[in-house]
This record gives C-alpha cells, sequence and structure tokens, in this order.
C-alpha cells in the first residue's frame, strides 16, 4: 500500500485535474449555446434556398448547372476535412479523420489530396496523405464572408480541371451528445432532380431562369460550406463538454476513492502506533 504522503499528492493532482475538467466544461457549454443557436437558425434559409434551387432547375431541361454539373472521369479527387484546433473533444477529430482515411482508402488508385480546416486533422492526415491546403485559422473569425473565399478557392480547383471531385467531411451536430459523421459531394453538384410540379405560367423570370440558376449555385455552395462548418463547430463544444463532463465525473469518483484509502491507511497507521505504544506500556511494567 502506497504510504500517506503519496496517497495525498495523487488526491491533489486529481482535484487540480477535476478543476481544469469542470472550468472546461463550463466553457464549452456556454460556447455551445451561441453555436448551437447559430446552426439552428441557419438550416432554414439553407433548406429554403435549396429547395429554391430545385424549383428552378426542375422546369428546365438539359444541363441547366453548367460547369458546375461537369462529369469528368474521376482522376483527381480532393477532400475537405473539417475538424478543429484543439484536442479534448472525445471522439470529435478522431471520426472525421477515420472517415477521411476510408474515402482515401476508397479512391486507391487515384490522386487523394486533403483540403484542411482545423489543426487536428491537418496534424493527423499530413503524416499519411497529401495535405495540400490548411485553413485552421477560419475558426478566429468564422463568417459567412470569410467561408466563402474558401468557397470559391475550392470551386475555381473543380472548375479549372485542377480536381474532378471535391467532397466535404465534417461533423453533423445532432445534440451536446451525439455528433454524426457527414461525406457529402461538394462539386460536380449532382443532377438536380424534384418531383415538385412546378408552374411556371404564372411568372415571369428576370433574367431568365437558367441565369438564375447559375447565379444560385455558387451561393448554394457557400452556403453548404458554411453550414457544415457551422455544424462540426457546434459538434465540436458539444462532444468537448460531454467529453469534460465524464473526466470530471471520473476525476470524482477517483478523488473518492483515494480519500477512503487515505482514511484507511491513515486509520491503520494510528492503529499501529497505538498497539506500539499499549506493548511498550506493558514491556516497562513487567
Amino acid at each position: 500500500m502506497a504510504n500517506l504522503k503519496e496517497i495525498r499528492n495523487r488526491i491533489t493532482s486529481v482535484s487540480s485535474t477535476m478543476q481544469i475538467t469542470s472550468a472546461m466544461k463550463m466553457v464549452s457549454a456556454a460556447k455551445l449555446k451561441k453555436a448551437q443557436d447559430a446552426i439552428t437558425a441557419m438550416r432554414p434559409y439553407a433548406e429554403k434556398l435549396t429547395e429554391l434551387l430545385q424549383n428552378l432547375s426542375a422546369t428546365l431541361e438539359g444541363d441547366a448547372g453548367g460547369e458546375f454539373t461537369t462529369q469528368r472521369e474521376i482522376k483527381k479527387v480532393l477532400l475537405v476535412v473539417v475538424t478543429s484546433n484543439r484536442g479534448l473533444a472525445g471522439a470529435f477529430n478522431t471520426n472525421a479523420i477515420k472517415e477521411a482515411k476510408n474515402r482515401a482508402e476508397f479512391y486507391a488508385g487515384k490522386q487523394v489530396d486533403i483540403f484542411a480546416i482545423g489543426k487536428k486533422g491537418n496534424d493527423v492526415l499530413s503524416k499519411t496523405l497529401s495535405v495540400v491546403e490548411n485553413q485552421s485559422a477560419i475558426f478566429d473569425t468564422l463568417t459567412f464572408d470569410n467561408v466563402a473565399k474558401i468557397s470559391d478557392m475550392l470551386t475555381e480547383k473543380f472548375v479549372s480541371g485542377e480536381y474532378d471531385k471535391i467532397e466535404l467531411i465534417y461533423n453533423q451536430f445532432k445534440n451536446a451528445a451525439t455528433q454524426i459523421v457527414q461525406t457529402e459531394q461538394f462539386l460536380p453538384l449532382a443532377p438536380i432532380k424534384s418531383d415538385l410540379t412546378v408552374s411556371t405560367g404564372d411568372y415571369i423570370f428576370e433574367p431568365s431562369k437558367e441565369e438564375i440558376v447559375l447565379t444560385l449555385i455558387p451561393k448554394s455552395l457557400k452556403t453548404q460550406l458554411y453550414k457544415g462548418i457551422r455544424d462540426s463547430f457546434a459538434s465540436e463544444h458539444g462532444a468537448r463538454m460531454t467529453a469534460m463532463h465524464k473526466a470530471t465525473d471520473n476525476a470524482t469518483e477517483l478523488r473518492n476513492q483515494l480519500k477512503l484509502t487515505y482514511n484507511k491507511a491513515r486509520q491503520a497507521s494510528i492503529t499501529n502506533e497505538i498497539l506500539e505504544i499499549v506493548g511498550g506500556a506493558e514491556a516497562l511494567n513487567g
């Protein structure tokens, strides 16, 4: 059994760790509320934009997406992997990185590059895969305008023929305890189909429907990327809050066990001292 000093040191160490994890949990809980409100407020807009694009495209014949829907033989693939800049978030980063590696294996025999958004993904994936870009600083000022610049960069890479396919990998926020890894095709756009019956006789389009669709597609791509990063941002804080909650509970349990062990050891030490005193007294009397 460890001596009393060692047990006291362990109790102090565990208590300090518990204070840190508890503080991190509260910070993540505060940030989660803001991040959750942001993604919740954005989803209706993203869904409505997609619905509008589908309604317009359903009335067009042929290829209405222009260069954004160009289907080429897949030789070069770019995976946009969204992770976080910090750890201590449970399996949040691990799941996204694992999915990126699985997609790289799926495209075995083709050129697969990584576009990292988040320091953790960049640090891990750069060891085994080709990381061509790292945009970790986006989380410092996460605004639609800043994300739109990244979307324009990705769009240019596809339109210029640098890559034949671009996929987006991120954690979708469901609740504080659940994050779902998503893999979405960013470019080329899948053929837009809609089962809705759209009446065209009641509307006059200015400019033409084709021009409106081509204007909406870049905005839709920017919204898709922004929603993915926002989802990941909220998921990060939810995962960290849950992980720190569990860590705090484990530290509390360990501290209680150590205190019990300490009290038992202290009681045994006191009992031995009493026995030694009694034994010494009896020896003197004898």
